[in-house]
């Protein structure tokens, strides 16, 4: 990666996902803020999770699940000892056998600040100054929520049934085929922060992550979709690597961004950015994302993007470089 030319100008972008795949994209485009591409850079993250030390301190406190905030601050520092050190911290999980086994410190350090505070926005605000994060961290919403889904395959008598269940955990391991997701409540609290952030964007970067439990639900929160749908910023979908079991078992590329616009069919999408030894290992699968991608009216970007060694995980300098070509181009 190279630093700007004189005549560029940085870009504004905003994340949107949760969990391990929306930590990689913003692992990714740190590195450009680091190199001057991106001189704001917002996450927005999915506040639905109710695993874990998350759904513990949700079902304890009344809170928005941490989890998922944490890890995205985590990303967002930077790699000299310091800095990593203080998010080590962050994402320490205590051992042990006692009633604190299985907490994560930031998730504790979250709370204990949105409690003394009592504003979502600015305790993130605050961790985020702490860390020396390049970037802000945002909840999806205000509102705690769950995630329910309408699954097919799960009464063998009728393999077609529709079985709703809720919970992200559960919808993320269930043993069925989902049909599609909503969210309790429907209509959740969204922060001014995130509306204008998204207005003032100039990228919108939508996955890679859980597609049904951490990357659809931001098009389920009516005034996001709105802005997302409003915003002149140009939209980048970035396609996970491999099926998820539990979520998408069988899924192509195609597959995943059919699904994603059924549950948004008013969203521009502008950019798909796809891994390269996916779609050369599928003549047949890279065949279907080019014709949809074609329909839509988008660009389609084929690129290494994962780490190369068989697993299914982006590695940050490179999608970083490819954010960087799409954001020159």
């Amino acid at each position: 990666m190279t630093d700007l030319s004189p005549g560029d100008r940085a870009q504004a972008v905003v994340a949107l996902g949760g969990g391990h795949g929306l930590f990689a994209s913003l692992s990714a485009l740190r590195l450009l803020v680091d190199d001057l591409t991106v001189d704001e850079l917002t996450a927005v993250v999915t506040v639905a999770d109710n695993g874990g030390s998350s759904g513990r301190l949700r079902q304890q406190f009344d809170v928005l699940p941490p989890g998922d905030l944490r890890m995205a601050l985590a990303a967002l520092v930077g790699d000299d000892d310091s800095e990593s050190t203080w998010a080590r911290v962050l994402q320490h999980r205590f051992a042990g056998d006692g009633d604190m086994r299985g907490h994560v410190v930031g998730n504790l350090l979250i709370v204990g600040l949105w409690e003394l505070l009592g504003d979502h926005v600015e305790a993130l605000d605050r961790v985020g100054r702490l860390l020396g994060a390049k970037g802000r961290v945002l909840p999806m919403a205000l509102t705690p929520m769950d995630i329910t889904a309408t699954v097919r395959g799960l009464v063998p008598e009728d393999p077609e049934a529709l079985v709703a269940v809720r919970g992200q955990v559960e919808v993320a391991t269930t043993d069925g085929v989902i049909d599609s997701v909503a969210l309790v409540p429907t209509e959740p609290e969204v922060s001014p922060a995130v509306v204008g952030a998204i207005e003032a964007a100039d990228w919108v970067v939508l996955g890679p992550g859980s597609w049904f439990s951490s990357v659809i639900p931001h098009l389920l929160v009516p005034r996001l979709r709105d802005a997302l749908v409003r915003t002149p910023a140009r939209l980048i979908v970035v396609l996970n690597l491999a099926e998820q079991p539990g979520e998408t078992g069988g899924f192509g590329p195609a597959d995943h961004l059919g699904v994603l616009l059924e549950h948004a069919p008013d969203l521009t999408v502008d950019v798909v950015v796809a891994d390269r030894a996916g779609l050369d290992a599928d003549a047949e699968q890279r065949t279907d994302l080019e014709e949809m991608v074609e329909a839509l009216g988008a660009t389609l970007v084929v690129d290494d993007v994962s780490v190369g060694d068989g697993s299914p995980r982006h590695d940050p300098a490179r999608l970083a470089a490819t954010y960087q070509r799409i954001f020159a181009e």
